[in-house]
């Protein structure tokens, strides 16, 4: 039986990606070349009084992590070791990124810089940016007119 598989340009892209990537690694060896820069997968989400941004990070410890908010921008940056530098062994294949990392985020001005707050467990860093209390949004009663409160009077 024949299956209908949706692709959106989101999968397509993906494809496209390790398509190239595996084009390059067939280009040689880069064991002697300098350590590469990536960027961790992270996931954004907005509720009504903070911005919340999960990153993937595993096998990275906490003390290389460097968190910091600056003009607006939050900035995420360590270093994965390699695993070729800190094991023994002939490796057939190293598809896991090591080197430096670095990854921002423009946030603006409308956050509570002294309440961020980032916990990192099981490999996942978790930062919550609260937002300004001015930034949150509030509701506004209203409030009735002249003319609706002289047809409620009669």
């Amino acid at each position: 039986m024949n299956t209908l598989i949706r692709r959106g340009p989101a999968r397509e892209f993906d494809l496209l990606r390790r398509e190239m990537d595996r084009l390059f690694d067939s280009f040689g060896d880069t064991r002697d070349s300098a350590p590469s820069v990536w960027a961790p997968r992270t996931d954004i989400a907005e509720t009504d009084d903070a911005y919340l941004l999960t990153l993937d990070l595993p096998g990275i410890p906490r003390d290389a992590l460097d968190v910091t908010f600056e003009d607006g921008t939050l900035k995420v940056s360590g270093e994965r070791q390699s695993v070729r530098e800190t094991q023994e062994g002939r490796y057939h294949r190293v598809e896991r990124s090591a080197g430096r990392f670095f990854r921002s985020f423009a946030l603006g001005s409308d956050v509570d810089a002294d309440g961020i707050d980032a916990e990192l467990a099981d490999g996942v860093l978790t930062l919550r940016v609260p937002k300004a209390e001015t930034a949150q949004p509030r509701r506004i009663d209203v409030r009735a007119g002249m003319k609706e409160l002289e047809m409620h009077e009669n």
